[in-house]
């Protein structure tokens, strides 16, 4: 029997069909990015907009910077003291399209020793707990293969 599969967070990206994306909006007044998204009004200051349209972020961005976590993470995240745990990394991506960094857990088996500031970074659906024919899912960063790397012009 397969695990009924439920977002994390609703809304923060796609199902993870196929163009696996994290989604983000934008104002129609100003062009202004957000992630997570904003669906009341554009935060930017000399902006009065509230016209918000939801849209696809880059599926790739570079490291920004990157840590691994020693601490049992806040909610959303499960984090039962019972539960066995291990550290995880954590990465922050910029994102150049959207002029913003993104952060996020690494990939399964993506440590610290993987990782160097500057190098390119994919989105990935990932599972971050599963329990009782129960998965909740969220994304995750993974290294981009030097063969696969876009040239930058």
């Amino acid at each position: 029997m397969a695990s009924a599969r439920t977002p994390v967070v609703a809304g923060w990206f796609t199902s993870g069909d196929g163009d696996f994306r994290l989604l983000g909006t934008r104002c129609r007044a100003c062009g202004a990015v957000y992630f997570p998204r904003e669906d009341t009004f554009c935060r930017a200051p000399r902006c009065a907009g509230e016209e918000l349209d939801e849209v696809p972020l880059s599926r790739r961005g570079r490291v920004w910077s990157y840590t691994d976590g020693r601490y049992r993470p806040p909610a959303p995240y499960p984090s039962d003291p019972a539960r066995d745990w291990a550290p995880y990394t954590l990465i922050a991506v910029e994102l150049a399209a959207e002029r913003m960094v993104v952060l996020g857990q690494g990939a399964p088996g993506v440590t610290v020793a993987d990782l160097a500031v500057g190098m390119e970074v994919e989105v990935v659906p990932g599972v971050l707990a599963g329990e009782g024919g129960q998965s909740w899912t969220t994304w995750h960063w993974l290294p981009v293969p030097a063969e696969d790397v876009e040239e930058s012009s």
